[in-house]
């Protein structure tokens, strides 16, 4: 009997878990570690800054969830992976052994790159729901006062800029909706080389498009914004050339201040030797194995990919909801290879499906892989965007209670419409 334990519960580590216990059955053990006792489906949190949703609405707790599929859970933090001797310590001093780990923890929100950043700081954020919260209070703030500037963004190293582009949108809509739009100024602040792109190098013709949409909501925007240090009330940001020559500094003063961070691996695994790149993400080859330690598999926001391309001001490619699925898929079935005494042979295709509310419409772009070159790139938007993106949630929510990772019907619908989540192996 072997025993799998999945770091993290998240948007991959939860399916992860499903998955290995439909393919291996009851023989084998499988245990979860996540710092949290709950589940956040971390997508809607822009709808949670606006009050559009509560933390009831997408938490649930994940024991009764796991253990009703037969797998154990521990709510301990990782303090540690001792890749040499297959265990992991935890807090409070207890350890737990593998025979295989899958490394599923997503990111460290490293606000410390810049000075002032942060909601412990002067900017708030929606990369957790706790996050979420306190933004929603400090919005209600901006409300009160009647008037203001709001900056929305991402500073630089940040790899997920579509919450950035989904929460400028939403403010706006819910603004509208309250009939008070005209007394704010929004202004988006970005380390993206132009509009749209999305640390993706662009998709289809998402540049043209979400430039549009902006002026359209008149969004005033900042590319090659390299922010380096927020004051209460006051951001400051270089804006770069193409040759990332300072072409202009910028002190923008502010009543609201939403930026999405840099991502950095975390502390359990970043200084394990040989297991991460030096800003803590996990090297993985084409089966997600560690080529170091080849009983580590990972998946999601905490692998190393290089950026699509190189940018005036650091970015870094975006681990999107179906390309981080298809990893686990890969995982799993890699693993139940090597149970059975056969070599990894399984992997992903990493195609992105992304569907960004804007409010009341939306933006959804498939690409074919994720990381160019690409089969397909497609960007559209229209209402039906946004009515999708609220199925979604429900839809997700409600596959992840029910233990269910890839219900038969998605499989072959998206099978259908070309989006498959394993390479044909020919």
């Amino acid at each position: 009997m072997a025993h799998i334990v999945v770091l993290g519960a998240g948007t991959g580590g939860m399916p992860a878990a499903y998955e290995l216990r439909d393919a291996l059955g009851r023989e084998h053990q499988i245990t979860v570690v996540n710092e949290r006792e709950y589940f956040q489906f971390v997508p809607s949190n822009p709808w949670i800054a606006v009050g559009w949703r509560d933390r009831s609405d997408i938490t649930f707790d994940i024991k009764p969830r796991l253990e009703r599929k037969g797998i154990n859970f521990v709510a301990k933090r990782c303090e540690k992976v001792d890749a040499e001797n297959k265990k992991l310590e935890l807090e409070g001093g207890e350890t737990l052994d593998y025979d295989y780990l899958v490394i599923c923890t997503g990111p460290r929100l490293a606000f410390e790159e810049v000075e002032g950043s942060g909601p412990d700081a002067h900017t708030d954020s929606i990369c957790t729901v706790d996050h979420a919260e306190k933004a929603y209070e400090n919005y209600k703030k901006l409300l009160e006062k009647g008037s203001g500037t709001i900056v929305i963004g991402a500073m630089p190293f940040a790899s997920c800029f579509g919450p950035a582009y989904e929460f400028a949108f939403i403010v706006d809509a819910d603004l509208r909706k309250r009939k008070v739009r005209d007394r704010y100024k929004i202004r988006f602040v970005t380390s993206e080389p132009y509009i749209g792109h999305l640390g993706l190098g662009g998709v289809g013709d998402s540049k043209g498009m979400l430039e549009s949409e902006m002026r359209s909501h008149h969004i005033d925007w900042i590319v090659n914004a390299k922010t380096t240090k927020v004051e209460e009330g006051k951001l400051y940001c270089d804006e770069l050339s193409e040759d990332a020559e300072v072409k202009k500094q910028h002190e923008i003063e502010f009543d609201f201040a939403m930026m999405l961070p840099a991502f950095k691996g975390v502390g359990a695994v970043v200084d394990v030797l040989e297991l991460c790149n030096p800003r803590g993400f996990v090297f993985v080859d084409d089966f997600q194995r560690n080529p170091k330690y080849p009983s580590i598999y990972s998946a999601g926001v905490c692998i190393a990919i290089p950026p699509v391309e190189a940018t005036p001001v650091p970015t870094g490619a975006p681990k999107t909801g179906h390309m981080i699925e298809s990893m686990v898929t890969a995982i799993v079935r890699n693993i139940a290879n090597e149970l059975e005494g056969k070599e990894p042979d399984q992997k992903g295709t990493w195609n992105a499906i992304c569907l960004a509310d804007m409010g009341d419409t939306g933006a959804a772009f498939v690409a074919l892989p994720q990381i160019p070159p690409r089969n397909v790139a497609w960007f559209k938007k229209g209402k039906w965007v946004h009515l999708a993106k609220i199925a979604f949630e429900k839809y997700f929510l409600r596959k992840m209670k029910k233990g269910s990772s890839e219900p038969i019907y998605e499989k072959y619908i998206l099978s259908l419409l070309g989006i498959n989540r394993l390479k044909d192996k020919n």
